[in-house]
């Protein structure tokens, strides 16, 4: 059995570990791990976190209106969101996830099968607990909490 794909996610808290799931979503785990070793989430902020919902990140403008210019092809898969499910984010365009992802602070089940899961939190959700909220509604965070580093684990 092939052994589990990992990566690392630094924040002010403390590291959360992510097993990745290339075998549901391959395109965008082989994306992640480029951007990861390009060091491009390092230093980003959270810019919208729900409280009981998500953080979400991976917009190097901060705004949740940038990427790394690179779309990717929807991976819809069976995973279901669950606490701890690592997700792309999108526009209303399926195939527009390009860099920014969430964490579920807990089950969503109405966004399975619309946005492709690529990774789950397996240890560490504490520190993803303690992400700054944002407001209510929009989740916009005033002086949001960024990303330390993410690091694939060897």
């Amino acid at each position: 059995m092939a052994v589990a794909e990992k990566l690392n996610l630094e924040l002010k808290d403390g590291v959360v570990v992510i097993e990745l799931r290339p075998d549901i979503a391959p395109n965008h785990v082989a994306r992640i791990k480029e951007l990861v070793k390009q060091k491009f989430y390092d230093g980003l902020k959270f810019h919208r976190v729900i409280d009981g919902f998500m953080a979400q990140t991976g917009d190097p403008q901060g705004t949740g209106m940038g990427g790394s210019g690179q779309k990717l092809k929807a991976e819809f898969n069976q995973a279901k969101h669950l606490r701890g499910t690592v997700s792309m984010a999108r526009a209303q365009d399926p195939n527009s996830a390009d860099s920014q992802f969430f964490i579920c602070f807990q089950d969503a089940p109405f966004l399975d099968g619309q946005y492709t899961v690529w990774g789950q939190v397996i240890s560490g959700m504490e520190h993803v607990d303690a992400i700054k909220r944002g407001v209510p509604g929009s989740g916009m965070v005033t002086n949001p909490d960024s990303i330390v580093r993410m690091y694939l684990v060897e």
